[in-house]
């Protein structure tokens, strides 16, 4: 794509393209009620452990999920929404109310 043409490129579009894949939506929303183990994410969401560890490391990168790991016996690693991720919260229970209305 030329430079021109990414310039003019729609802001829904853009945002779309960072956490539009079914897989970044679903671990997004799942977070949305809180702090959650990566197995704990794994049953909620039905991915497969390789799919799951793959978003969440792009969601970590991008900025949106933040990552806790517990050093005691056995350890566990925690994934939460971040400042950028939790801003997504609205937008998903407004777009609940609306599949909720014309879905």
């Amino acid at each position: 794509m030329s430079e021109s043409v990414e310039k003019n490129v729609c802001p829904v579009v853009e945002s779309i393209e960072q956490i539009g894949s079914q897989w970044r939506l679903v671990v997004l929303h799942d977070l949305h009620d809180g702090e959650k183990r990566f197995n704990e994410l794994k049953r909620s969401t039905g991915a497969s452990s390789r799919t799951l560890s793959r978003v969440l490391d792009d969601l970590g990168e991008m900025g949106f999920v933040s990552r806790r790991t517990e050093e005691d016996a056995p350890i566990a690693t925690y994934y939460s929404l971040n400042e950028k991720g939790r801003s997504l919260c609205p937008i998903f229970e407004e777009l609940e109310l609306w599949a909720d209305e014309w879905l």
